[in-house]
């Protein structure tokens, strides 16, 4: 969430995407009424779409030779509700609905979405390990330097969750290549 987030904030960081959003919120536009709109050339506001569309914020379709873009108004409520759903149900989400668990996680994760320590005990080590699974992908290979980078962006000791994670048979590794087992076939807290 935390690199969806600064990745939207690093897009509309230029005062130029700002002015285009704003008006695509009144309406689709094509590249030429932008450009005539914002006092700019044509390709410099293709530019700006490019990364405004790599977002999901913008929308394009074809009408004979024009272009129209429009905001994605549900890609930006989506975002609006991931950002702003309070720390206490996002992890209850990730707890499934579970009053325990979910206790667990609020002692263990703080309200930016970092493991504050790793649980001592098993069991709370389980839920800790079920929440930072939800970062990886099922059908997914992930280098291990990817695993790494996941893991840290979540907490500093990488290598002990790694292998917590593999431990209890929720990744799975071959050759440093890592992917995620079926959660049927994860160990629960206490069973690793």
């Amino acid at each position: 969430m935390t690199e969806t987030l600064l990745e939207f904030f690093k897009a509309m960081a230029h005062d130029s995407r700002l002015r285009i959003v704003g008006l695509l919120a009144q309406g689709e536009r094509s590249v030429q009424e932008l450009a005539a709109a914002l006092g700019l050339k044509e390709p410099t506001v293709s530019h700006h779409l490019a990364i405004l569309k790599a977002q999901g914020i913008v929308t394009a379709r074809a009408d004979g030779t024009t272009r129209w873009h429009s905001l994605d108004r549900a890609a930006l409520e989506s975002l609006a509700q991931r950002v702003l759903q309070p720390a206490s149900e996002s992890l209850a989400a990730a707890a499934g609905g579970d009053a325990w668990e979910t206790k667990v996680l609020q002692g263990f994760v703080d309200a930016d979405g970092k493991l504050k320590q790793i649980p001592a005990s098993r069991k709370k080590r389980g839920v800790v390990l079920r929440w930072l699974m939800r970062a990886f992908t099922p059908d997914r290979r992930y280098g291990e330097a990817e695993v790494n980078a996941i893991i840290q962006s979540r907490h500093w000791d990488c290598a002990t969750l790694r292998r917590e994670l593999v431990g209890h048979h929720m990744l799975a590794r071959k050759d440093r290549i890592y992917w995620r087992l079926p959660e049927t076939e994860w160990r629960k807290g206490g069973e690793a």
